[in-house]
């Protein structure tokens, strides 16, 4: 007890983390992107209103202009015409967000297998029920790229990539679109060594394909996802023995 009669506390506080003005800002524009306050295509106020409004100097403003910009919510033109104009997020920047936690996580190609075959079946029901010509012609074409028996590995790699993205793209559900791109871009990375692709994959690719594809294009929902299935479990398989150094075989 205190002189003057009082109990004071005896709670303890530690250093308190005071947000640095960059990131004050940058969360305030990013909340009126995001809520659709500040549409996408428009521009910004000029740097030097920023620095007006916000009575901030024009470091943290442009800080916080950078941080918006590397999180892909607004573009940055330089000249006469120029400035920051709102974006909204787009799949390519949720497919690299998801790249890059698997690249510093270090997800192990069987994970990365496992993860598609649960994806993937679904993506070409979704395909066969809403894919539109010009969809299945991104499939045929990258199918007659996998069928190339002179195609290079790399070329041979990113026809089916194509294909794996374009069954997602056909499908028209964004965050399905945004995982498939990523875990397709990982998976043609961790794949990419004739130990895995040989003769015997590919002939097993084209003719899975096919299939998936005309199931696609005939609207055959359940017979787009059950061969899916069946596609990508092999490969799950496969990649399991990779995973474990054995043996690389792909089952048709």
């Amino acid at each position: 007890m205190s002189d003057n009669g009082f109990t004071r506390s005896t709670i303890n506080f530690g250093p308190l983390d005071v947000p640095k003005a960059p990131d004050v800002l940058a969360r305030e524009l990013r909340e009126r992107i995001l809520s659709g306050e500040l549409e996408e295509g428009v521009a910004l106020p000029a740097e030097r209103e920023l620095v007006k409004q916000t009575q901030m100097s024009r470091a943290p403003v442009r800080e916080a202009l950078r941080i918006l910009e590397v999180q892909d919510l607004v573009r940055v033109k330089a000249g006469r015409a120029g400035g920051a104009f709102v974006q909204r997020p787009s799949t390519a920047s949720m497919a690299s967000s998801v790249g890059m936690m698997i690249r510093g996580r270090r997800i192990k190609l069987a994970d990365l297998m496992e993860t598609r075959e649960a994806l993937e079946p679904y993506c070409a029901e979704l395909a066969a029920a809403k894919r539109s010509r010009a969809e299945l012609a991104v499939l045929d074409r990258a199918n007659e790229a996998i069928a190339d028996p002179e195609a290079e590995l790399a070329k041979f790699l990113q026809a089916n990539l194509d294909w794996h993205v374009g069954v997602a793209v056909a499908g028209h559900n964004e965050l399905l679109i945004g995982f498939m791109t990523a875990l397709s871009q990982a998976i043609y990375a961790s794949t990419e060594n004739a130990a895995f692709v040989d003769d015997k994959v590919r002939a097993v690719t084209v003719r899975a394909h096919k299939s998936i594809t005309n199931a696609i294009r005939d609207k055959d929902v359940d017979a787009a996802g059950r061969r899916m299935r069946r596609h990508v479990h092999s490969y799950a398989t496969a990649a399991l023995k990779v995973d474990q150094r054995d043996s690389i075989t792909v089952d048709d």
